[in-house]
């Protein structure tokens, strides 16, 4: 089972939307559900709860390939969209440890998450706010 969100999938799914017919690639990370207290999993259980903008560090990762935008080593998982309706993971996808893939129109319906075999795995959504984070 994976877990996530429901407001990190809406906002991937805004993403998608506002960028079709073009792609989106979004880094996601985890909060271990002891950090999230309405929740009842087992306190080690990842949820993903936050993402990095796709955008962040654009020119930088042109210039010299190198994604700057986001930590490297703190993502466990990638959203991608395939605009053109194909709900399944893609050879040319950025392959992460869990990837959730989402389709038109946009929805909760229309997305779904698989692990880095390419095997679709069943996806939860929470309805519970992620912790404030800030830069240290």
């Amino acid at each position: 089972m994976v877990y996530a969100t429901r407001g990190l999938v809406e906002s991937c799914l805004r993403f998608a939307s506002e960028s079709d017919p073009d792609t989106v690639t979004i880094s996601l990370s985890v909060t271990p559900a002891a950090d999230l207290p309405e929740v009842d999993l087992p306190p080690e259980t990842p949820v993903f709860t936050h993402f990095y903008y796709p955008d962040s560090a654009g020119s930088v990762n042109f210039v010299f390939g190198v994604d700057l935008g986001t930590p490297a080593g703190q993502t466990q998982g990638r959203f991608v969209s395939h605009p053109n309706g194909e709900l399944r993971v893609r050879q040319r996808d950025d392959f992460h440890q869990v990837i959730f893939v989402a389709v038109p129109p946009w929805d909760d319906e229309s997305v779904a998450v698989f692990d880095r075999r390419g095997e679709e795995q069943p996806l939860e959504l929470l309805d519970v706010e992620p912790p404030e984070e800030f830069p240290e």
